[in-house]
């Protein structure tokens, strides 16, 4: 009898362990940090206390390479699948207007699993905030990156009608009463990421701060002001920490870099004077289809006002956009340029903004940092944005296989 007493305590011991994280994970993604920002942190001036502590005592990859395209629903749904945009479905910011154009807001869109659904499957509590395409996510505690049409921000009101649970704005706002307020903002993140670690400690809990991407927008990247929106983003990740639990690993990482820009050109101008139809301008990159093309391009390429910078090698091809490979020749944009699809009309144009990202992914880095207990102070090498799900999923100690369909 004893014998199947402890039998039973082993059985329960095992069942209850099993639905445990190895570690917890706490993962932080600051939009459009580019590795820059920290490898020549000294030489811009940046007060960045907690992250250069990050940098100081844990693992800090050289810098992540992304995928095409390197902006940011794709890339952080890449972050947490393991896949490019064409194998998990969320091929830019806003759908095809062909497809009903809006955001890609439903993991409905999703077509593989990700790190939450696998978490969430193993028996763990996940947690969200501000993650893209999360609206239906496998999150215990989600407040999704949502907004109806015609906002000009993140409405809480919105995001309140598909958290999970129900009453989570109000959990929240109990503990935080300046929580509600009409535009979530990364310091109401920030607070919603605090209330989650104090009270519930998900195991996974994703947490996304954006406002450093839209002032690189409007103002360009490594600016006093794009500047001092990072070192405001340093603070509020130095009051989350103050709250994450002496167990868990905090993953901070970035989902693209950015670059600077001043004008547009519209080399289809050109090829539409010269009566060449074969050229193609995807904005990162132009593209000959044939020899007339790629003679044009080449011409071109001798004179600054065209903007035509690096020819991308095939192998660059086949790694990031195999789509490309019967191409002649492809050419990435010169620096401070991109390349519009206008047919006619004006050779160069200016933005109406200041910074850019989408660009060729080894034309910049992103960011990954990972601190915490049994993680060492090292500098590893670079690395693919691809293979961030499966560092985070063997710290929580699960099996995560990258392309499985939902």
């Amino acid at each position: 009898m004893r014998t199947m007493r402890t039998v039973l305590l082993l059985l329960v011991l095992f069942v209850a362990s099993s639905a445990l994280a190895k570690q917890p994970v706490l993962v932080i993604s600051v939009d459009g940090m580019d590795q820059r920002y920290l490898s020549d942190c000294d030489a811009l001036g940046l007060r960045i206390p907690n992250l250069r502590r990050l940098m100081r005592e844990g693992q800090w990859s050289a810098g992540v390479v992304g995928v095409i395209p390197t902006v940011t629903w794709p890339s952080h749904t890449t972050i947490i699948t393991g896949v490019e945009p064409a194998e998990h479905g969320i091929l830019a910011n806003t759908r095809p207007a062909k497809d009903g154009g809006g955001r890609y807001f439903s993991v409905d869109f999703l077509k593989v699993q990700s790190l939450l659904d696998v978490a969430h499957k193993a028996g763990l509590k996940t947690g969200s905030i501000h993650w893209p395409v999360t609206v239906g996510a496998a999150s215990d505690f989600n407040l999704p990156e949502y907004f109806e049409k015609g906002d000009a921000g993140v409405n809480l009101r919105a995001v309140s009608s598909k958290a999970s649970p129900p009453d989570l704005v109000s959990r929240i706002n109990g503990m935080f009463p300046s929580f509600r307020q009409e535009w979530m903002n990364d310091r109401t993140r920030a607070l919603a990421a605090r209330y989650l670690l104090k009270t519930e400690r998900p195991d996974l809990l994703l947490l996304h701060l954006a406002e450093h991407d839209s002032e690189a927008h409007a103002n360009g990247p490594f600016t006093p002001e794009a500047l001092a929106v990072l070192e405001y983003t340093d603070e509020l990740v130095g009051t989350v920490l103050q709250d994450v639990p002496p167990n868990y690993a905090v993953v901070v990482l970035s989902d693209h870099g950015f670059e600077k820009w001043d004008r547009e050109v519209n080399l289809g101008v050109v090829a539409n004077q010269r009566g060449v139809k074969s050229l193609r301008s995807l904005g990162y990159v132009v593209v000959a289809d044939d020899a007339g093309a790629a003679k044009l391009l080449a011409e071109l390429r001798q004179d600054p006002q065209y903007g035509i910078g690096r020819e991308v090698p095939k192998e660059e091809i086949q790694r990031f956009s195999p789509d490309l490979l019967s191409a002649t020749a492809v050419f990435e944009p010169a620096p401070g340029v991109w390349f519009g699809s206008a047919t006619s009309g004006d050779l160069v144009s200016k933005p109406a903004d200041l910074g850019r990202h989408w660009y060729w992914p080894t034309r910049y880095h992103a960011v990954y940092l990972a601190w915490g207990p049994g993680i060492r102070p090292e500098r590893t090498p670079e690395m693919s944005i691809k293979d961030v799900a499966e560092k985070i999923s063997t710290l929580l100690g699960v099996s995560f296989k990258p392309g499985v369909a939902r």
